[in-house]
């Protein structure tokens, strides 16, 4: 009889034991997951793929449950959410630390399922984890945007400007291509400021930038270097011709004046074109070729000024 009762305890502690190794792997599982996405949210990921490894980590939590999320352009990621049928299907908002929700995120659980009282639980850390991996995502897509694009005018910055420049110049050294360089400074843009103020200055430099911008192909480069000079990488040319017409496409675009706080200001502009590898092989030897272009062109456009008009 005693030796019955010890046997009947040694099973229910080997059961109890196995019970509780089992529930401590899945815990440990779990954390593993939660550990992997917390990983990628702070590595470069992604935003797609996290919010679908988020959705399979409360899959996972709700033993298999199907799961999906629906974030606030319409994407949807995760298991279908058409199989639902038979299912209680139940969601968690995806909230904003700031502004509107990000999104929505749905289970669909079986209701006599026994994890389904803890679906709640389950949903709020995964809507917690695609919180944080949408905001640090967006943060890190601005700082980016802000570390390679001038603040005023959305174009490039010089640092981003100059790597690009750089990694064209080895492209055309690999492949044997030609390109140009156009340098360029807006005429007399001291005067916009002195007469119209700061305040009309920057709004003139975001309105030639977008001009611009509208005369260039989507291969070609346009950056701001700083103040009133800007640069163009003209890529894919045969000659200096085609650079030069592209010159000629941004000096029209100043022709028309531009409409500032109620004000009609008239702009210009100097430019100074190079071609790799005739004026320069090197970044540096380009830009300084293309600059002391713009300069002479500069110098010739203020003596034809000053030169009286013939009678």
């Amino acid at each position: 009889m005693v030796s019955a009762w010890v046997l009947l305890l040694r099973r229910k502690v080997h059961r109890q034991t196995a019970e509780l190794a089992a529930q401590k792997e899945a815990e440990a599982a779990l954390e593993r997951k939660r550990s992997r996405i917390l990983e990628d949210i702070n590595g470069n990921k992604p935003l797609d793929k996290i919010l679908y490894e988020v959705t399979e980590f409360v899959a996972f939590r709700l033993e298999g449950a199907s799961c999906w999320c629906e974030v606030g352009d319409g994407a949807r990621f995760g298991a279908n959410s058409a199989e639902t049928q038979g299912k209680s299907v139940v969601c968690q908002e995806i909230p904003s630390r700031s502004g509107p929700l990000h999104g929505m995120l749905f289970a669909a659980i079986d209701p006599q399922a026994p994890c389904s009282t803890h679906a709640q639980e389950a949903l709020a850390m995964g809507a917690w984890l695609a919180t944080l991996a949408v905001e640090t995502r967006g943060l890190y897509t601005d700082l980016v945007h802000r570390s390679e694009f001038d603040q005023l005018t959305d174009v490039f910055n010089r640092f981003s400007f100059e790597r690009r420049l750089a990694s064209v110049v080895e492209e055309a050294q690999q492949n044997g291509a030609i390109f140009g360089l156009i340098y360029i400074d807006l005429d007399d843009f001291k005067l916009v400021n002195d007469r119209y103020g700061h305040a009309a200055g920057d709004q003139y430099l975001r309105q030639a930038s977008l001009r611009m911008k509208r005369q260039l192909r989507p291969t070609d480069t346009l950056a701001r270097l700083g103040g009133d000079e800007f640069a163009v990488v003209v890529a894919n040319v045969h000659s200096l011709n085609d650079v030069e017409e592209v010159s000629r496409r941004l000096d029209r675009c100043f022709h028309e004046p531009f409409a500032i706080d109620g004000s009609m200001i008239s702009g210009s502009v100097s430019m100074g074109a190079a071609l790799y590898p005739e004026d320069g092989s090197t970044k540096d030897s380009l830009l300084n070729a293309a600059d002391a272009a713009m300069y002479v062109s500069k110098k010739i456009k203020k003596e034809n000024c000053q030169q009286p008009a013939p009678k």
